[in-house]
């Protein structure tokens, strides 16, 4: 998921009274959310490094154990260095520890539900492990989340001002992307404006609290939903193709009732779309299912984070004048060959002769 989703999610956590536990107890859910996405930083070393080490160590059962204790050092560290000096009261160690576990557990857990995949494992097994029910930046988890948090946070006119800012961006992106049905944005917008209208009407406090709490409920509920429509997408797509051995389908840009998917059969990949209530349909040409010749191998080892990152893998090799390979690579989770590139799941590999 986007860091925002990340983040709006352990505000909204602290919102249903956890920020009581402890007076660090916000920043620390808000931080231990994003933390283990400190792994970004492998993308200055390049787009093939990035795939390499993303959503691996720092993803990882090892890093579960270690990153909780590390945040609790942290905000302790800052509550001496920083807090003490005005004169407030320590905080407790245990509650902050509690809420670290908290807060990084569920960054994978969230990442988990997409289809690009987390090494729950790591550094022990590199195993990717896909939900395939939330798109990678779901609006609808943004408007969840961020209603509770929106209406709790931020009074003043710069408060105000900054959430303001905030949700123009996001409504920006939902209402401009042209892959988001009419539908869905009539929704954002209606739900948007249900939060100004409870922003303008002052909830108090416990109420903030308990429509936090509901908030994440209702997250849940949606999760297990969204959860719930892929593998009954998959269970149609298997019984449509006869001779499946793998399927998968994946959610579409703020349209819950859609699901986009492949199967594989009979030596082909198939794409498919299947839609809540409606037939299951077939689209695009079959993609031929090899694994990869020698040509391929040379290719792909120029790129190891490409080939550890492939989950439905595509491959055309052309010959230049020199002598050498044109390779190019898709995964068909992300883009189909024929297709312009989505900037994810195709890579163009030169092979010298």
């Amino acid at each position: 998921m986007d860091n925002l989703a990340h983040g709006l999610f352990g505000a909204a956590l602290a919102e249903t009274g956890l920020k009581r536990v402890s007076p660090l107890a916000t920043a620390t859910l808000v931080i231990g959310a994003n933390l283990p996405d400190v792994d970004a930083v492998t993308v200055l070393l390049g787009r093939d490094a990035a795939l390499l080490h993303r959503r691996g160590w720092t993803h990882g059962v090892l890093a579960m154990a270690i990153l909780p204790f590390a945040l609790t050092a942290a905000m302790l560290l800052w509550d001496r260095l920083v807090r003490r000096r005005k004169g407030k009261a320590p905080v407790r160690a245990g509650p902050l520890l509690a809420l670290s576990f908290l807060s990084v557990l569920s960054h994978p857990l969230l990442d988990l539900l997409n289809t690009y995949g987390v090494r729950l494992l790591m550094p022990f097994d590199g195993r990717w492990f896909y939900g395939d029910a939330l798109f990678i930046v779901d609006p609808w988890l943004w408007l969840i989340m961020g209603a509770a948090v929106v209406l709790a946070r931020g009074r003043g006119r710069l408060g105000t001002a900054a959430w303001m800012v905030l949700g123009a961006a996001a409504s920006a992106l939902v209402l401009g992307f042209g892959a988001v049905p009419l539908a869905a944005k009539i929704a954002w917008l209606a739900g948007v404006g249900a939060i100004v209208v409870l922003r303008l009407a002052g909830p108090t406090p416990r109420a903030v609290a308990r429509l936090a709490l509901g908030c994440v409920v209702a997250l849940a509920v949606y999760v297990a939903a969204m959860v719930a429509g892929t593998r009954a997408a998959v269970a149609a797509a298997r019984a449509h193709q006869a001779g499946t051995d793998v399927a998968m389908a994946g959610p579409v840009a703020a349209d819950p009732f859609v699901r986009e998917g492949i199967v594989r059969a009979g030596g082909v990949y198939r794409r498919f779309v299947a839609r809540w209530g409606g037939d299951l349909e077939w689209v695009g040409d079959p993609v031929p299912h090899a694994p990869p010749d020698a040509v391929v191998e040379r290719a792909l080892a120029q790129r190891p984070g490409l080939r550890n990152w492939l989950r439905f893998p595509a491959f055309r090799a052309e010959r230049r004048p020199d002598g050498g390979f044109t390779v190019r690579v898709w995964d068909l989770r992300y883009v189909w060959p024929g297709e312009s590139s989505r900037g994810i799941g195709m890579a163009v590999i030169e092979v010298a002769p």
